[in-house]
């Protein structure tokens, strides 16, 4: 079988100031025509690194070396109209971070059909009957109510979901995914991951597959490249490799995955937070006046207490408004309904009010990349809330403060003085993590924390949360499709769908015996190893053979 893409000795440095930062050390790798290679490490390895250089997507002060052939041309030293006419058509690439790979000025359906139509010449009317057949294909609910919301307005999740569609619109010959699923819940996760296997059948495609979760290396993979420290450590067979795996990283990567149990709870806690029939409605407007015509009930009448040094874990699937939710508790959205915070009543505070209250309340938020300013370092981003809350430190205490929030949370702390472009997806979310734990707060919304992490650091974090929820008596909100991290770090569960409240309770009783159908189903998806079976329609139903195409 001939080889579609080879990479052969590639090395990719960084140039900073006066030093070259080595990412990348001569890795060498070929997929075939409907096989599917994993690339498998932790955050820093090099395997992003490597993805964005196949499609020559990195920076100006990185400096490649090595070939990249795709059906036998190399691609490191092709014209720029020859690759165009290759990016999003022969070769196309899911982000890990979709807020930020999205246009936020342009709709979804604007960004989707611009895929169909620039390489498929579809008109108008096609072209958007095609966008709604493939958000419709990757699960977006009610698809066609949201092709004219703007990214900010979905989730997490359906952000991703609207990234996939446009990847797989020009049925690619090879596919790259980096972290493709991250931020999904677990049923729209086997959901994708059974159309991607589905599409590799019909069509032939192959896939370099980035990701930190083995689980899904296990059923998707073929071939499997283990990557640390920018060089390939082992490869082979997935079954060989997981069955015998030689290199100690594999093996340590295959012991690592969070678990343990939450802190005991004492029931007799003081409340430190509470809702009482929350909502949060968004208007549906249309026509020339901007008319309402119905609402997203986005949160519905949802009441909660969470008690002091407890974690409530919040779960559901993606738009059923776990995170709207948390925000609404924080006064970042407006809301009705009753919200008390250590025993203040928060609908009845104005801004000036809130602004002091506000370090006792702290949120990570899902994207890390979209919630650092690429403008300030790391320093100044996790000592940003110490001026606001704290101005009486000195510099060097501040200073101080900075650098143990960073070794708490896995980084050195001569990384205060770097800047957020220059970090891995993992990377960032400590540093997320570190802003909100810095000024010790007494309530913390943690909104998907580990989704952007590797397997072993996603354990890590959550020792770190139990430790310090554990010295510093911190309450958690914790909102998360990944059950396995909620099953280690939460004492009551409540389960979400469509901005209900479907189960509420203790989390070990949840687990043990969940009482809706919709808990047992989320539960299935998410601790088992089962995928959910392939459509067997065709998905996409155009003949890829009479496509219209770029230039090649």
């Amino acid at each position: 079988m001939s080889t579609l893409l080879e990479v052969e000795d590639l090395q990719i440095g960084f140039h900073m100031d006066t030093t070259t930062i080595h990412a990348v050390r001569g890795i060498s790798f070929s997929i075939e025509p409907g096989k599917t290679l994993a690339l498998v490490g932790e955050s820093g390895s090099g395997k992003s690194v490597t993805a964005n250089s196949i499609l020559r997507l990195l920076p100006e002060s990185a400096e490649v070396q090595g070939t990249i052939r795709y059906k036998g041309r190399d691609l490191l030293t092709m014209g720029d109209r020859e690759l165009r006419g290759i990016r999003g058509n022969d070769i196309s690439m899911v982000f890990q971070e979709p807020m930020s790979s999205l246009n936020p000025l342009h709709t979804v359906e604007q960004q989707v059909s611009e895929i169909i139509t620039t390489h498929r010449g579809l008109r108008r009317a096609a072209a958007r009957a095609e966008t709604l057949r493939l958000l419709d294909m990757v699960g977006l609910p009610n698809a066609e109510t949201r092709l004219d919301d703007y990214p900010h307005q979905l989730s997490g999740g359906q952000r991703q979901r609207v990234m996939i569609a446009m990847a797989l619109a020009n049925e690619p010959d090879l596919l790259i995914a980096d972290e493709p699923t991250t931020s999904l819940d677990v049923t729209v996760q086997a959901q994708i991951l059974g159309l991607l296997q589905d599409m590799q059948r019909r069509l032939g495609m192959a896939m370099l597959f980035i990701t930190h979760d083995l689980g899904i290396v296990r059923h998707l993979a073929d071939t499997v490249c283990v990557m640390t420290q920018g060089e390939i450590v082992e490869r082979g067979d997935v079954a060989d490799v997981f069955g015998n795996p030689q290199h100690s990283y594999t093996r340590h990567l295959l012991a690592a995955e969070p678990s343990g149990a939450p802190p005991l709870a004492d029931p007799d806690a003081p409340v430190i937070a509470s809702t009482e029939n929350l909502r949060v409605w968004f208007p549906i407007k249309r026509g020339v006046l901007r008319r309402t015509v119905g609402h997203i009930k986005a949160v519905d009448d949802v009441s909660l207490e969470v008690r002091e040094g407890q974690t409530l874990g919040i779960v559901g699937e993606s738009g059923s408004g776990k995170t709207t939710l948390g925000r609404a508790m924080l006064r970042l959205l407006p809301s009705e309904g009753r919200i008390v915070f250590m025993g203040s009543e928060l609908s009845k505070h104005g801004w000036n009010e809130m602004r002091p209250i506000r370090k006792d309340m702290q949120i990570v938020f899902q994207d890390p990349f979209g919630s650092l300013s690429p403008r300030m370092t790391i320093g100044e981003i996790i000592a940003e809330g110490i001026n606001v809350h704290m101005p009486a430190l000195s510099e060097d205490e501040r200073e101080r403060k900075v650098s143990r929030a960073l070794i708490e949370v896995g980084l050195e702390a001569a990384m205060m003085h770097r800047y957020p472009h220059e970090f891995s997806g993992g990377q960032r979310q400590r540093v997320a993590i570190a802003r909100a734990l810095v000024l010790e707060p007494r309530l913390v919304v943690l909104d998907e924390p580990t989704s952007a992490l590797d397997m072993s650091v996603q354990a890590q974090v959550v020792d770190l949360l139990r430790m310090l929820q554990t010295r510093h008596r911190l309450t958690y909100l914790f909102i998360s499709h990944d059950l396995r991290v909620i099953r280690a770090l939460a004492n009551e569960l409540i389960v979400m769908k469509d901005g209900k409240v479907i189960e509420a309770g203790p989390a070990a009783d949840i687990f043990a015996n969940p009482a809706s159908a919709y808990t047992r189903q989320l539960m299935r998806a998410a601790l088992t190893d089962v995928l959910v079976p392939p459509p067997d329609n065709d998905v996409l139903g155009f003949d890829k053979s009479t496509a219209q195409r770029g230039p090649q």
